[in-house]
């Protein structure tokens, strides 16, 4: 069950509705929105039905949850949600693109790419200072230097920043310069870090994991919720199939359900799902047709001489062209660009 409190419920009107559950041996979730708090249970069901908590000060609705997932579900927020990056947003009003080096490099590559972003018309900034990497072997990231070099593309473009962490101790000192927080496909199920990064005030981008099912993902959302975060983008960036033409298998038909089943917005990677340049344009495009409520693409100055993902980034010229195409569609199609 959730509990859905009124905008202008005071903390001890909030703390009643907690007390009351925790009286009938269950536990409560108090998750703080911009417009509304919601309060998720855990329990006997039978004893939150029997209690009257629609009567409790504070309180707007109570709702019956069938899901697994209770913060994160439509059920709990029937109007989709907008998340602020920045000055920036993501949710299904519009259509986001976020682009940037998939790994900060250098302070010339990272500019170079935060450029071309910026003039292509991205609102957000890709681009992560940690890498996690199959092998132990390829090119890590540049850690704390990268995001020192993240903080000097923001200053320049004026474009948010978000930015991959990998461990629950590093959350602080990323969360000091990032303005979302991404949580990458090897990470999804990293329960301790879903917590800190619910903890720490900043917007999550959730990336699906390598071989997740959509309720997976869901709930992996819900751990970031259940520590007072809703402020969650959920991001289809492939799973592993059988087939080896592509990087992963672009799950579209995944990320129509999500947007069905929850009320976050969810973006497409095309360029990690595909893992080819050729291909990111074409699944762009259909991202967009399909619903989806944004994309992340990686680009880069000189992709051959890139340490991380060549192969899949655009070069700033094909990033133009792209972004003008998605523009054209979005427009007949209803959707402006954000």
């Amino acid at each position: 069950m959730v509990v859905v409190m009124k905008s202008n419920a005071t903390d001890e009107e909030i703390d009643g509705v907690v007390s009351k559950v925790r009286e009938a041996a269950g536990e409560a979730f108090v998750s703080r929105g911009k417009t509304r708090t919601i309060i998720g249970l855990v329990g006997d069901t039978g004893a939150f039905m029997a209690m009257p908590l629609e009567t409790l000060p504070g309180v707007e609705n109570v709702i019956q949850v069938g899901k697994p997932y209770k913060l994160v579900a439509r059920e709990s927020h029937p109007h989709p949600s907008m998340v602020k990056i920045g000055p920036a947003a993501v949710g299904r009003e519009q259509f986001s693109v976020i682009a940037g080096p998939c790994a900060i490099e250098s302070a010339d590559q990272s500019l170079g790419a935060a450029r071309a972003a910026k003039a292509a018309g991205a609102t957000i900034l890709r681009g992560d200072a940690y890498k996690a990497r199959t092998s132990p072997y390829s090119f890590q990231g540049t850690t704390k230097i990268g995001l020192e070099i993240l903080a000097a593309c923001r200053a320049e473009t004026g474009l948010p920043v978000v930015t991959e962490v990998m461990e629950p101790g590093d959350v602080d000192h990323v969360a000091d310069v990032a303005d979302a927080l991404k949580v990458g496909a090897r990470n999804m199920q990293n329960f301790s870090l879903l917590k800190e990064v619910g903890k720490s005030g900043k917007p999550v981008m959730l990336k699906r994991g390598l071989s997740a099912t959509v309720e997976e993902w869901l709930m992996a959302a819900e751990y970031i919720a259940q520590q007072g975060n809703t402020d969650i983008v959920l991001c289809e960036r492939g799973i592993r199939t059988f087939e080896p033409a592509t990087r992963n298998t672009l799950d579209l038909s995944g990320m129509v359900v999500a947007q069905q089943e929850t009320h976050l917005p969810v973006i497409v990677d095309p360029s990690h799902a595909t893992g080819r340049h050729d291909l990111v344009a074409p699944m762009s495009k259909a991202a967009l047709a399909a619903g989806a409520d944004g994309v992340m693409i990686d680009v880069h100055p000189h992709p051959t001489d890139a340490l991380c993902d060549g192969p899949q980034a655009l070069q700033p010229h094909e990033l133009q062209s792209l972004t003008a195409e998605l523009a054209a569609l979005a427009q007949a199609l209803g959707r402006p660009l954000a």
